[in-house]
């Protein structure tokens, strides 16, 4: 006889998701609550939708609007990035080739250095969750955020979860975790609104430049945007080093 409920198993940095309690378990038992999705089940569990790229059930692959049978064998996969999984259903659109992303309220450290690295970063402290998604979905941006309620929205199709808290450290996950070494263009955004930078003869920028740049430096880079000027001063060198600590 059937039992009255499905088993699931999460593989690989999915786990981290999950409840203390539950993280200690290999296999984890789903009970119905009705007619439930395997979206129903997986969600249940506090894993966003837009973390997982692969589903198999009882050996064969399905999407997530597959309804669950009891005694089902459930595996689900995190988002792969060197695995070729085309032969299969994939869950999620294809990853997106421009990197931009939009990052939520508590990552502002983090949107620094991404922006020093020359990605395409948008950040405001006072976003909140329905522009985020909304700029997301129009802009093809990913989000990045510690928040998991807000890839569980079904409008989200590209998000990032970031399991570490400590910039440095996020920094280099976003890094591995999107392939991006060789996509790093250093110094060309604006640290403090995203914006391209671009060269500019210093008399254009003279008067916005204190006596010591002026006497000291030739090369100047100006935000399209705000207009901050730009120069490779100490604070560049030291922005330089951290970059390739953090890369190395």
């Amino acid at each position: 006889m059937a039992s009255d409920f499905a088993y699931i198993r999460f593989y690989a940095e999915l786990n981290d998701m999950l409840s203390s309690v539950k993280r200690k378990e290999l296999v984890h038992r789903f009970d119905f609550y009705g007619k439930n999705t395997v979206k129903d089940a997986i969600q249940s569990f506090n894993i966003p939708h837009t973390q997982v790229d692969l589903i198999i059930v009882n050996g064969k692959s399905v999407s997530f609007d597959y309804y669950l049978m009891p005694g089902d064998n459930v595996s689900v996969y995190p988002v792969f990035e060197s695995i070729d999984i085309t032969p299969v259903t994939r869950l999620r659109p294809k990853p997106l080739r421009r990197p931009a992303f939009i990052l939520d309220v508590h990552l502002g450290k983090l949107a620094r250095m991404m922006r020093m690295a020359g990605f395409d970063t948008l950040y405001r402290n006072d976003f909140d969750d329905d522009e985020i998604m909304e700029i997301s979905v129009n802009e093809l941006r990913i989000i990045l955020t510690r928040d998991i309620g807000i890839l569980k929205h079904n409008s989200v199709t590209h998000g990032y979860w970031l399991h570490n808290t400590d910039p440095d450290k996020q920094f280099r996950e976003i890094i591995r975790r999107f392939d991006l070494k060789n996509e790093i263009d250093m110094f060309t955004r604006c640290l403090r609104c995203n914006g391209k930078l671009e060269k500019i003869e210093k008399n254009e920028v003279l008067d916005k430049l204190p006596e010591c740049v002026q006497k000291n430096f030739s090369e100047f880079w100006q935000c399209s945007s705000c207009h901050k000027v730009y120069w490779k001063g100490s604070h560049y060198d030291r922005m330089k080093d951290k970059l390739k600590k953090l890369l190395d």
